[in-house]
């Protein structure tokens, strides 16, 4: 495949449920000239017969098949063989509309961004709710101010956005494997060493909040490696003089009569209270 514009990467394990809305939703981007690199990470459902099926359909679905290794080891097997000018990434239960390449790519085009980012909508089956609400077409290559127009470190996620291939392959930077939560510390990373990023407006990523995916298994594993990721999040921000408190929500979990309330101060200093039961909260916890 010829002038490839933009590489999708996309790891896949176990997601048969949800992985033809995400492959229908690059399939038919108004821009055509992608490739759509899914990396099945040794799945063991029907996840890889359904991607062999729209490589079948569309020859600009590139599909490895490879035994499980996580989803960096995913990542950095889609990187290493991207041709596009951009790369993207999309988790394989969530989507993207259907100009969200196109709109992101002639953006960073036009104001020779190394990054392009874009809003976030998060939803269920219950809920939808703006959670990365982009308004405005801004540019910048100050690091603070890059970090305020994408919520970092507070929504430090990779799949919003497109990077420059060339610009990034040289940084020769990978996702940490064998971790969880490898977006915290690569997201400030990215935005810290490539110099330009640009805001698109009026196009989302879909976060689909299913009750079985990573960020809600609360086993040690999972916690060990977001305390690994905050810490290391947190070491590269205070080498770079970054005052991290101003960009980041601040929570603080008060137990109260059998309850549980977090005290939230948001950036702007405003203070909310949010009330759970202690019991399901623990219990919610350590499944």
């Amino acid at each position: 495949m010829q002038n490839v514009k933009v590489s999708v990467i996309i790891p896949v394990y176990n997601c048969q449920d949800y992985l033809k809305r995400c492959l229908d939703s690059l399939l038919n981007q108004t821009l055509e000239d992608i490739e759509i690199i899914c990396v099945n990470d040794g799945s063991n459902d029907n996840s890889l017969n359904i991607l062999r099926e729209y490589q079948a359909k569309d020859s600009r679905f590139v599909v490895i098949d490879k035994e499980n290794g996580g989803q960096s080891i995913a990542r950095n097997t889609g990187i290493d063989i991207a041709k596009g000018e951009y790369i993207g990434f999309v988790d394989s239960d969530d989507w993207v509309d259907l100009d969200f390449y196109e709109k992101l790519y002639y953006t960073a085009k036009m104001h020779k961004a190394d990054i392009a980012a874009a809003g976030i909508i998060r939803l269920n089956n219950i809920k939808k709710r703006f959670y990365l609400k982009i308004t405005d077409e801004i540019s910048s290559t100050n690091y603070d101010t890059k970090l305020k127009l994408c919520d970092v470190p507070d929504k430090s996620y990779i799949w919003n956005k497109i990077y420059k291939t060339e610009s990034y392959k040289k940084l020769n930077l990978k996702f940490t494997e064998n971790r969880f939560y490898e977006d915290i510390v690569f997201t400030p990373q990215i935005l810290f060493y490539l110099e330009k990023l640009v805001t698109v407006p009026d196009t989302y990523y879909y976060y689909w909040d299913r009750p079985n995916s990573t960020v809600t298994f609360k086993d040690k594993k999972h916690l060990s490696d977001k305390l690994w990721a905050d810490e290391q999040s947190y070491k590269f921000f205070a080498e770079h003089n970054i005052n991290i408190a101003k960009h980041k929500t601040m929570t603080k979990r008060i137990k109260f009569l059998g309850l549980t309330i977090f005290k939230v101060t948001t950036k702007n200093n405003h203070k909310h209270y949010r009330l759970f039961n202690i019991i399901r909260w623990s219990k919610s916890t350590t499944e």
